[in-house]
């Protein structure tokens, strides 16, 4: 079956964000003009380009030429109509930005009236809130100056909603932003949501997390209690009192939401997380986390088509982690997350990008290109434990600076009933990395270089079950430390190294 090549766009009235595939000839150094109405307005080596100064609903042809010549997509740009504001300063509305004020219900009494010629404005401030609901064809955009913050009150994000933590489908506390209803047998109950702008949308953070943990460690004493040794089969002893968590923008069931522009983080848990939900699209974002347990950036679970690009990454956990749900009820609702795409951003510590360990229901056809993800702990991380079930395939890596690769077996996060076999991790690419071997550790505030294998496969002990089907080529991989291999393997199969080069180390 031929390749499929991503062109597409988002467009509010004056700008437009247009953003395509790294193809198979193309690299990091290569360049592409964007032709509009038959003239080229901008040459670029990135595979995304913003173009500013359009007129409302307008339409724009836009064809894109690799290295002046080859055309490799075109598309029609149609520019939205200029929305009625709705300012939540202003009457009937009158929210107070001085962050002492809780706005919660005027601020969504007016996501309320928002209608899809509608956007709900929020000026400088800092405008101080619980759980908001966002609904189909609505808009939230955040004046350079404006703060959503929610508070740090877990009766602020009541009633709990149903929701998924760590592959298990829960009743979890509201996020700080949330859209969709859960169903793992439905289709799509929300669609067509931006939340734009230049401000920033900030959580109760790790306060908000530690008091909801200890109301859940209160209502579930009997059942941890019960668990007996089998609590040694989560990650941490108080994994399950922190699973009703909520996010900071919670996505279900929803399809065709944009985020972008904004400052976001600092959600009690992870910060962007959907599940079963389609092209959501998260571009020019940083999004933070520091001192956040479980602080993940951008999480696709069971979801599809949807990308993220031109981001920075300050989280304390995952900057993405792919997942579609933990066994066995991962394995039984079987919706897989697929056609990923990840380019052009920056992890400036934590964990890289992981795939798993929740990957009961599948995972294939992710692809990611053009990203520095030096001081990471993880790099690139597939994981998953015997138990899990599913599968890992068709990941592509090209043009990416990392700490290191992995590919393996792992044993924490280890409840539930395991599956019948264990997981299958194959047919992966990686091409164009320069690989540090090292990793960066900033858990409690610390900042410490490890060594490590630049590159670490390690598949399941059982027949059929081992990695399979990797290809690395043109890797570049700093000198390790003494006594650390470079690679190392463990049960694997099909594993294949084309110009492979050892550099001095870049300290």
């Amino acid at each position: 079956m031929e390749k499929e090549f991503l062109v597409d766009y988002r467009a509010d009235d004056s700008h437009a964000v247009i953003f395509f595939d790294l193809r198979d000839d193309a690299d990091s150094k290569t360049k592409y003009d964007i032709i509009m109405d038959g003239k080229k307005i901008q040459t670029i080596n990135k595979t995304h380009v913003t173009i500013d100064g359009l007129s409302p609903d307008t339409r724009y042809n836009i064809e894109i030429l690799m290295e002046g010549q080859k055309s490799i997509g075109s598309l029609v740009v149609h520019t939205k109509r200029t929305k009625r504001r709705i300012d939540i300063s202003r009457a009937p509305y009158n929210a107070v930005g001085d962050g002492k004020t809780l706005n919660t219900k005027v601020i969504q009494r007016a996501l309320d009236d928002c209608d899809e010629n509608s956007c709900v404005y929020i000026p400088e401030g800092t405008y101080l809130t619980g759980a908001l609901n966002m609904h189909s064809n609505s808009e939230l955009y955040l004046e350079k100056g404006a703060l959503l913050q929610g508070t740090d009150n877990p009766e602020d994000y009541l009633p709990k909603i149903k929701s998924r933590f760590e592959g298990y489908e829960m009743e979890c506390y509201r996020s700080l932003i949330n859209m969709g209803e859960l169903d793992h047998d439905a289709s799509y109950v929300c669609e067509n949501v931006n939340i734009l702008g230049q401000g920033s949308i900030m959580g109760g953070g790790w306060s908000l997390a530690k008091k909801i943990a200890k109301l859940e460690a209160i209502r579930l004493k009997d059942y941890i209690d019960s668990l007996g040794d089998k609590i040694k089969e989560y990650e941490k002893p108080e994994t399950i009192s922190h699973r009703a968590r909520g996010r900071l923008i919670n996505i279900s069931n929803s399809r065709n939401v944009w985020i972008h522009g904004l400052k976001l983080g600092y959600g009690p848990a992870w910060n962007i997380h959907f599940i079963y939900s389609d092209n959501i699209v998260t571009d020019h974002c940083l999004i933070e986390s520091k001192g956040v347990w479980n602080g993940d950036g951008w999480d696709p679970d069971s979801s599809t088509n949807s990308t993220i690009f031109a981001c920075e990454f300050l989280t304390e956990d995952d900057s993405v982690a792919v997942k579609s749900g933990k066994n066995p009820e991962g394995n039984r609702i079987n919706r897989p997350t697929k056609h990923i795409r990840v380019f052009d951003c920056v992890c400036h510590f934590g964990h890289g990008l992981c795939i798993g360990s929740e990957m009961s229901g599948g995972v294939e056809d992710v692809r990611l290109w053009d990203c520095d993800m030096g001081p990471t702990w993880s790099g690139i991380e597939i994981k998953g434990t015997k138990k899990r079930g599913g599968y890992v395939r068709n990941i592509s890596v090209r043009d990416i600076i990392a700490s290191h690769v992995m590919i393996h077996s792992v044993t924490f996060n280890d409840d539930g009933i395991g599956a019948p076999t264990p997981p299958i991790f194959e047919n992966c690419s990686f091409e164009r990395m320069h690989l540090l071997g090292r990793f960066l550790d900033n858990n409690a505030g610390k900042n410490d270089w490890h060594d490590c294998p630049s590159i670490l496969l390690c598949g399941f002990n059982e027949e059929g079950y081992e990695v399979k089907n990797i290809s690395f080529k043109d890797i570049e991989m700093e000198n390790p430390a003494p006594g650390v291999d470079s690679i190392h393997m463990e049960n694997c199969s099909n594993i294949s190294f084309n110009n492979i080069s050892s550099v001095e180390r870049n300290l």
